[in-house]
């Protein structure tokens, strides 16, 4: 699409979420008036913004209009679309959010028989230029601050050594199980917190990256680097070593976050249920992977549930759960890419940009 469907400034969609849970808008006020330098009009549905403490005066104040954001040249959203959302697209229209591409219930092939052309935020590259469009970054920081306040919160003890009258109470051990972007900020928050943070990867380079923010590595001697700053799946041999000695080694702490992915595939079982057994009471695991099964053996999605005296959270969406500042950070990135797609005032994307060849995940090719 090289223009607006009315021929006139293109116009830009900001809809309400109506997923439970989901607190987020696309695009808050304070972005709105580069994007509307740009060339482009902004339509915020009613009360889209209200989830994260934003009324519509303030969307009107920055220069967006309250309309019917589904009819607009760009639809940008965060949670991927339910069947209802798709349906209210058309035929020519760009959307633009969260579209789990790698999920087997994604929405693509009902947006390609749409005729909607689609960007996936995930399927942004993660090289240099392209930073400041990485939502699963951004929203990635999110969860990993509040995991570690959600495992203060759950703790029996105190996350700092404290020196009283009565005595000194050592500080909390924290050990961060996969150590991408949420898990480097759960270790630095884990660290202001006054804890004592370990961080553990299977890929050996991020060891710097933990030493960089204060905390320890645990080093299993396991090498499984992949593309993409992702880890591979590990081969059956090396799956077994880590389990040994992983299960071990979480005994001796207080607290566990795990944040261990592989895109497409569910996540790799990193807290056995003998390990959790070896806890002591009191001790609590955050599951941060519980979307795609979760890391820990006894994980319940979406629940906190104790286990051998252990408490096992499993929050689902915790950027949700801070929406003001994930909804500011996540509008950067969309509005960064929105950028990228507007020239002189027209909606052109340049497909032989990767950053947008990358992200499409659906087009009319002609």
């Amino acid at each position: 699409m090289e223009t607006s469907q009315s021929g006139e400034r293109p116009t830009i969609g900001v809809v309400r979420e109506t997923n439970d849970g989901e607190r987020r808008v696309a695009i808050v006020p304070k972005t709105i008036p580069s994007l509307i330098a740009k060339g482009v009009d902004i339509i915020v549905e009613a009360d889209a913004g209200s989830g994260a403490l934003i009324p519509d005066e303030l969307f009107v104040d920055a220069g967006a209009t309250i309309g019917d954001p589904w009819s607009a040249d760009v639809v940008v959203k965060v949670a991927p679309p339910n069947e209802s959302e798709v349906a209210k697209l058309s035929k020519g229209q760009t959307l633009i959010g969260f579209l789990a591409p790698r999920n087997a219930d994604n929405k693509i092939d009902a947006l390609r028989d749409a005729g909607v052309q689609a960007f996936a935020v995930e399927a942004i590259p993660r090289i240099s230029r392209a930073q400041v469009m990485d939502a699963l970054s951004s929203q990635a920081n999110v969860a990993g601050y509040k995991a570690v306040l959600l495992a203060a919160s759950e703790s029996t003890r105190f996350f700092p050594m404290l020196t009283t009258a009565a005595g000194t109470v050592k500080p909390a051990t924290v050990l961060i199980l996969g150590v991408g972007v949420a898990g480097l900020q759960a270790l630095a928050t884990a660290k202001r917190l006054g804890g004592r943070p370990t961080g553990y990867d299977v890929r050996p380079e991020v060891a710097d990256q933990v030493r960089s923010v204060g905390a320890q590595w645990l080093d299993l001697g396991i090498d499984a680097a992949g593309e993409g700053g992702y880890a591979r799946e590990l081969t059956d041999d090396e799956r077994a070593k880590q389990q040994q000695a992983l299960e071990n080694a979480i005994k001796g702490f207080d607290v566990v976050i795990t944040t261990a992915l592989v895109p497409g595939r569910p996540a790799p079982r990193l807290v056995t249920a003998a390990a959790v057994e070896g806890m002591k009471p009191g001790s609590v695991v955050v599951d941060l992977a519980g979307e795609t099964g979760g890391n820990c053996e006894l994980t319940e999605p979406g629940k906190t549930v104790v286990k051998h005296g252990v408490t096992i959270a499993s929050p689902l969406n915790l950027p949700a759960t801070m929406p003001e500042h994930a909804s500011e950070l996540y509008s950067k990135n969309v509005s960064a890419l929105l950028e990228l797609m507007l020239v002189d005032g027209k909606l052109a994307p340049d497909f032989e940009d990767q950053v947008l060849a990358d992200s499409c995940v659906t087009r009319e090719v002609s």
